[in-house]
């Protein structure tokens, strides 16, 4: 679990493991349709989609897959989405991506670009790897803006899990320079 933040920081969220107790809180993700509105997959039911996606995070904490952390909103303690650093294979290549999630009453008040910033300098802090990518809807500008505010440009149009979607990237080269600004 070594791409994990959990006890990390940043100005107003708190980073976490994820917890089974968090099943009921996340849920208000899956049962809002603007939260899978740019992904073309089966939707069973919130409660089936909320179970995989749990099942999915604990399988990749248990086999170093990096996963999701928990994001904790420091003033009220409520969780508001998940971020972190996730091992993908993306056209036959295995990179790590930053993954973001928020709850869509959390939406645009910059969390998610707050998180994703804390999980690029934590990735490059430690040398995990030497670029880093974001896996992105096309239709999907808001999460491409925060993709764009973490540094990263667009590398490639690909499909990925049957989803036309942009690659953003950006390198340790180019996350120095822009740490030296």
């Amino acid at each position: 679990m070594k791409y994990l933040l959990h006890g990390e920081e940043s100005d107003r969220l708190r980073f976490r493991s994820i917890d089974k107790n968090d099943y009921d809180l996340w849920l208000a993700f899956h049962k809002d349709p603007s939260s899978r509105q740019y992904w073309n997959s089966e939707f069973e039911s919130p409660e089936i989609e909320c179970t995989k996606w749990y099942e999915k995070q604990f399988y990749r904490y248990e086999n170093d897959l990096g996963g999701l952390n928990a994001l904790v909103l420091k003033e009220t303690d409520e969780l508001i989405g998940h971020c972190g650093l996730i091992v993908q294979t993306v056209d036959d290549k295995i990179e790590l991506e930053i993954g973001y999630s928020m709850i869509p009453k959390f939406w645009n008040k910059g969390y998610a670009t707050e998180a994703a910033k804390k999980c690029k300098d934590h990735a490059f802090e430690n040398h995990f790897t030497e670029s880093l990518i974001s896996i992105i809807s096309i239709g999907n500008l808001p999460s491409q803006k925060v993709a764009t505010k973490n540094g990263m440009k667009v590398r490639n149009p690909t499909v990925y899990k049957t989803n036309d979607v942009f690659i953003f990237s950006i390198n340790r080269d180019e996350w120095l320079l822009n740490e030296s600004k």
